[in-house]
């Protein structure tokens, strides 16, 4: 991943000084106003998109900007905010989440809330300065920066409901003027319009060419989820999943191994790309699982309820998706992207330092899609048996060993299918959600393991910080 530098100012991330890494002083550095004046340039801002995405890995960089995690505390929210899994560490971030006690100073809800909004910024920047990009070139850098931004909102409003809708660069001399567009929460449905016109512009500007990029693909996929998040445009869904199907260009990795380890393989669709070794674009979020690795060592380790599901709904994936933690018997640990090498596994190291781990971070993937298929067909009903569900579903379990074959589909079948085959990808806690039961499952998994869930846990707080800065425009979920 190659770097730029930019020094910005964003209010609506708390003042955010957005940058990455190149070996440029400060006091030289080019600025907006100067700095996307031809192609090159828009294009190393659409890079620096992706940039924000990986985030900075905080373990190897003393000056890290907490502000910037990308995807690399995700799994706080996605994962230890489920049923799936829980820490064994003293960290008070984790713990928050795995017992249902999180409160609005977190700083595990506040560094991913204003890493979502240095996404989109870095995405308002380079759809600002399209004019200067290359005629030819213009669509495709459009339809990349679209896509990331609509990625990035529908994880905010899916997280933390409604929230600011900030679609243009706010200049610093316009702050105080813009306060209460900076601030102020909007709707989570017209939200959603920005993200359904945003991917749908990227399906057409797109095609399938990248992997750690933006690509057609990607927009119908999500495109997909989202119709499938707010309960409409089924037969939309269905179809565009279907391009994707019938597209040739993915299909499943027939070792489950090689999706993770075996990077830009044939099932990946978007990945956010990493590099072992450097601190500059490595990830820390996998030492962080390890025991005795890492600040905050031994989060993201299986709950119980976890391993029971991989022993009853499994097959031969859970050899590939966890292990017993050594030294610490009966708990188990996350193998998916394990930065260091297992023999017993045959899973490769990635760096010679577990804290530098170069595991591209799968964001979407083809087995995804093909269970997403199975949803839409589904259409919120409670099975189906349709001959194309039935062909996509058994094609994952087919792969899982699980070839016994399925005439009829209920909705807590492709909810547990999701639950095994995704494990540890960060989408249970969203699934649950989508399908409606979140409230249902936790409450009972909360119930039997001396936790505090209630239906407020069903959206983070807002960052209090965010509440400070803005005076009080800025309104705290119920509950908090």
């Amino acid at each position: 991943m190659k770097h730029i530098k930019i020094f910005l100012i964003l209010l609506g991330a708390a003042f955010i000084t957005i940058s990455c890494d190149l070996d440029v002083d400060p006091e030289s550095a080019v600025t907006r106003d100067t700095f996307f004046s031809n192609d090159d340039e828009v294009f190393a801002g659409v890079i620096n998109i992706y940039d924000a995405i990986q985030g900075e890995n905080f373990l190897e960089r003393d000056n890290a900007d907490p502000n910037k995690p990308g995807v690399q505390v995700e799994y706080l929210m996605g994962e230890m905010l489920s049923d799936n899994t829980q820490t064994r560490s003293g960290s008070t971030i984790g713990f928050q989440f795995e017992t249902y006690t999180l409160d609005a100073q977190n700083a595990g809800v506040l560094s991913y809330y204003r890493g979502l909004y240095n996404i989109i910024f870095n995405a308002n920047l380079v759809l600002e300065n399209l004019t200067n990009a290359d005629e030819e070139n213009i669509a495709r850098y459009e339809g990349e920066a679209r896509f990331v931004r609509a990625y990035a909102y529908f994880n905010l409003v899916r997280f933390y409901g409604d929230v600011p809708l900030i679609d243009e660069v706010i200049e610093e001399a316009e702050i105080i003027s813009k306060k209460e567009k900076l601030f102020t929460r909007i709707d989570q449905n017209i939200i959603y319009d920005l993200i359904i016109a945003d991917l749908q512009f990227a399906i057409e500007a797109l095609d399938n060419t990248y992997r750690t990029r933006a690509s057609k693909a990607a927009a119908q996929g999500y495109l997909a989820k989202v119709y499938l998040t707010l309960g409409t445009n089924y037969t939309v869904a269905q179809q565009l999943l279907e391009d994707i199907i019938n597209s040739g260009d993915y299909s499943l990795e027939p070792n489950f191994l090689d999706i993770f380890y075996k990077e830009s393989n044939n099932e990946t669709i978007f990945a956010v790309g990493y590099e072992g070794g450097t601190p500059l674009d490595s990830q820390a979020f996998s030492a962080e699982w390890l025991n005795a690795v890492g600040r905050s060592t031994g989060v993201n380790y299986l709950t119980d309820d976890m391993v029971a599901a991989f022993n009853e709904f499994g097959g031969d994936r859970g050899q590939f998706s966890f292990r017993d933690a050594s030294g610490d018997p009966g708990l188990f640990q996350v193998v998916k992207y394990l930065p260091e090498e297992d023999e017993d596994i045959g899973i490769p190291s990635t760096t010679n330092d577990p804290r530098l781990a170069g595991n591209d971070w799968i964001v979407l993937r083809y087995a995804d899609i093909l269970l997403l298929h199975v949803e839409a067909i589904m259409a919120g009903g409670n099975e189906t048996s349709a001959a194309q569900a039935i062909t996509s579903f058994q094609a994952v379990r087919d792969r899982a060993g699980l070839t016994d074959p399925v005439m009829t589909i209920t909705k807590e079948d492709l909810l547990n299918e999701r639950r095994v085959e995704l494990a540890f990808e960060n989408h249970r806690f969203l699934d649950l959600k989508r399908f409606g039961v979140a409230q249902e499952v936790l409450t009972a998994f909360s119930q039997a393991n001396n936790l505090q869930f209630s239906v407020m846990d069903l959206l983070l707080p807002i960052p209090s910080a965010e509440i400070g800065i803005s005076n009080g425009i800025l309104e705290q979920n119920d509950g908090y």
